[in-house]
């Protein structure tokens, strides 16, 4: 199985890499999910269902509020990687957020990130872990591969944009962009 894992660089954060990859027809939920809950710092991972994920800026807002809260002392949940999932959701309600946005039993697609908040934790060494532990297919993580994984229902409901038109086939591009702008300022502005 060959990585699909990008490592991108958030702007206005200093270098601390963030090591991303997507996956289709996860078979092992469950497992990923079990050793989240158990603590084990091997998989300290924020695993993120991705129907629940619109576009990469809508993941990556998340990982930018987590990402700064953490430099500055800030987190509401145990780690940076839970606070990207906690930040995913439009309310304080860190319990929920990993209901709505997390890795379940069931998730079939899911977003994995993972930050460098050390010198080990390095793009081989992330790849060469998911590679061993998720069993399912890496796909790129990009806008076209989440407009057919993502649940606009589901994503509407967690933040409460039921009046917004959904994106169709032809006004799909105004649309989105109009339920982006409301995600990404709901995860702005989450707490103020």
């Amino acid at each position: 199985m060959a990585s699909s894992l990008e490592t991108i660089s958030l702007s206005h954060l200093p270098l601390m890499p963030v090591h991303v990859a997507l996956y289709r027809n996860i078979q092992n939920a469950a497992f990923l999910k079990g050793q989240l809950l158990a603590g084990d710092t091997e998989f300290e991972y924020a695993f993120i269902d991705a129907s629940m994920v619109l576009s990469r800026a809508h993941a990556t807002a998340a990982v930018f509020r987590a990402v700064n809260d953490y430099m500055h002392n800030r987190l509401k949940s145990r780690n940076v990687h839970s606070e990207i999932v906690f930040s995913l959701n439009p309310t304080n309600n860190i319990a929920e957020s990993f209901r709505r946005f997390g890795i379940t039993d069931s998730t079939k697609d899911l977003l994995v990130v993972k930050v460098s908040v050390s010198p080990e934790i390095t793009h081989e060494s992330v790849a060469a872990h998911l590679e061993s532990s998720v069993q399912g297919t890496p796909v790129l993580f990009d806008d076209q591969t989440l407009s057919e994984i993502s649940d606009i229902n589901k994503i509407k409901k967690a933040y409460k944009l039921g009046a917004l038109p959904s994106p169709t086939a032809k006004e799909n591009d105004e649309a989105k962009q109009r339920l982006e702008n409301s995600l990404l300022s709901a995860i702005a502005l989450r707490g103020s």
